[in-house]
């Protein structure tokens, strides 16, 4: 996979949202600026995963394919979306221990949701510089 300038910008906007986070809520935990990037890498790769999950599953939702897919893909959005938040917190904290908490459950979904939220938003503002380069 080879990294799109659009990644970076992902994973600044996700610094940003946690470094906000860890200043707002005490039971956001970052011990070092270096811990905050290293933390939005990974939540980056893990989100990327969860939405290519997410959007496959909601291809076999609409697809024609039949009543089957379309039970397969309610079953596996079902799954995904709870289980990406405990995924969340199990992966941050295999990789970094007590260095790195986001908190319980509820916590983490807010801070998924501002984490798409501001990546949307970011996307957007950059959009237009991106499509006038290409112009060029």
């Amino acid at each position: 996979m080879r990294l799109r300038p659009l990644d970076l910008v992902d994973v600044l906007a996700y610094l940003v949202v946690l470094q906000t986070f860890s200043q707002l809520f005490p039971a956001v935990i970052s011990e070092s600026f270096l811990l905050s990037l290293l933390t939005a890498v990974l939540l980056k790769a893990i989100l990327e995963v969860v939405v290519w999950v997410k959007t496959k599953a909601i291809a076999r939702v609409r697809s024609n394919r039949g009543w089957g897919a379309r039970a397969i893909g309610v079953v596996v959005l079902l799954l995904v979306m709870p289980g990406s938040k405990f995924l969340v917190l199990e992966v941050v904290a295999l990789v970094f221990g007590d260095a790195v908490q986001l908190g319980g459950f509820f916590l983490v979904t807010l801070l998924i949701v501002v984490l798409m939220l501001a990546r949307g938003l970011v996307r957007r503002a950059v959009a237009p510089a991106d499509r006038a380069e290409a112009v060029d």
